[in-house]
């Protein structure tokens, strides 16, 4: 059975926001709208509230406890609450129904292109407004269209095929220089533990396939000290199958309105931005994963040239990043009231991610895994967090799924 594909997009014109839905290859099934400015200021705002972002005002602990004590991802009954907004505020009645039909036809993806305004929506999340129990990804695989300046620029990218049994290229919390584990730019997964989840994932992985770089002990991929710039490069230079990257990133400020500011923090002293990356021509393996604070906002600039545009230029054919900050498994424990000492969910989005890299269909993978865990939480497991499992974006160019 042949795939069906989607696109939704919005862009903003003057002070109105368009939005467009259409079937690909069937240009009499199109929807188009423009949407409401209140409903779409109670979607930012809503959403504003639930992030772990800080607003003005706030320190990076206090949104973290408004996130996981009192915002719209705490409970599933407010978050719930929440999809159906985003559900009724953004896609029409009409475009529901283009995208029930659609999905009925035989299996579907959505690929979603929003303005600057929505870039950090959950959309896999939404809930059909006259069904509030189906969400917008049991519908269909939904992946982030690659902006267009970057999807038609000249590229090489490499082929999955002919690289899947290369090494998998693992970056995992790099030690920052000058940081204290517990501050700012600290550790992202904890103190390695020889026995805990990740260890036992990665020394699996091992087990089975080669890895980059090239370690006695599995916990040695953990917190490095070399992994600066230059050994980035080196590793690069041999043609790893994928790349997952999980540590910290610093997101572009979007009142100044440059996108390549965005940065991911190796072991250097100053952080590698989205512009070095591209100054530098570095040979990007066909996926790559950056697990870090809103590595994925390309689009929360009219130039999206941030840190996914910067790997696809590269040579990445699938990137999957983070729409927002992700709690760590530490401020987690502090906050939430479900959280014991053997829940971990930062570690659970890590093995689950990189388990999906290793997929045939890798973006689609990840949405198998988002919509395992929308199950967990409508059942009520609180460790199935959308805070985690919603802010991850997959964004695929050339054909990839």
């Amino acid at each position: 059975m042949s795939e069906t594909t989607l696109v939704l997009r919005y862009a903003d014109v003057g002070v109105a926001t368009y939005g467009s839905l259409r079937v690909v290859g069937q240009p009499d099934r199109t929807v188009t709208w423009v949407l409401d400015e209140p409903a779409l200021g109670a979607v930012r705002d809503r959403l504003g509230e639930a992030l772990p972002d800080p607003r003005p005002g706030e320190t990076i602990r206090t949104a973290l406890e408004r996130a996981l004590t009192t915002g719209a991802f705490a409970a599933p009954a407010a978050e719930q609450e929440m999809a159906e907004l985003l559900g009724a505020g953004l896609i029409p009645a009409a475009g529901w129904e283009l995208i029930v039909g659609a999905a009925g036809d035989a299996p579907a993806t959505l690929f979603v292109a929003p303005t600057a305004g929505l870039a950090q929506v959950p959309w896999m999340a939404l809930a059909m407004p006259d069904a509030p129990g189906r969400r917008l990804i049991e519908l269909a695989d939904i992946l982030l269209a690659a902006p267009p300046n970057i999807a038609n620029a000249p590229r090489k990218p490499a082929s999955w095929a002919q690289r899947r049994d290369h090494a998998a290229l693992l970056i995992l919390d790099p030690r920052v220089p000058g940081q204290r584990p517990d501050s700012a730019l600290g550790s992202v997964l904890g103190r390695p533990d020889p026995t805990g989840p990740l260890t036992r994932h990665f020394a699996q992985r091992r087990a089975h396939r080669d890895v980059l770089p090239q370690v006695e002990s599995t916990v040695e991929l953990f917190r490095s000290t070399q992994a600066d710039r230059r050994w980035f490069a080196g590793q690069l230079a041999a043609a790893p199958s994928r790349l997952l990257f999980v540590g910290h990133a610093t997101a572009a400020d979007g009142e100044v309105g440059h996108a390549d500011r965005a940065s991911v923090h190796l072991a250097d002293a100053s952080p590698l931005s989205a512009a070095d990356l591209m100054t530098a021509q570095l040979p990007i393996p066909p996926r790559a994963a950056l697990l870090a604070c809103s590595s994925g906002g390309d689009y929360r600039f009219d130039e999206a040239t941030g840190l996914v545009a910067a790997l696809i230029l590269g040579g990445a054919v699938l990137v999957t990043a983070t729409l927002w900050s992700l709690p760590t498994a530490a401020g987690y424990r502090q906050f939430s009231g479900t959280a014991t000492e053997s829940i971990d969910p930062m570690a659970e989005v890590v093995i689950a991610v990189d388990s999906a890299h290793e997929a045939v269909e890798a973006g689609r993978a990840v949405n198998a895994w988002q919509r395992s865990q929308l199950i967990r939480w409508r059942d009520g497991d609180g460790a199935a967090s959308p805070l985690y499992w919603a802010a991850l974006a997959t964004f695929a160019v050339d054909g990839a799924r």
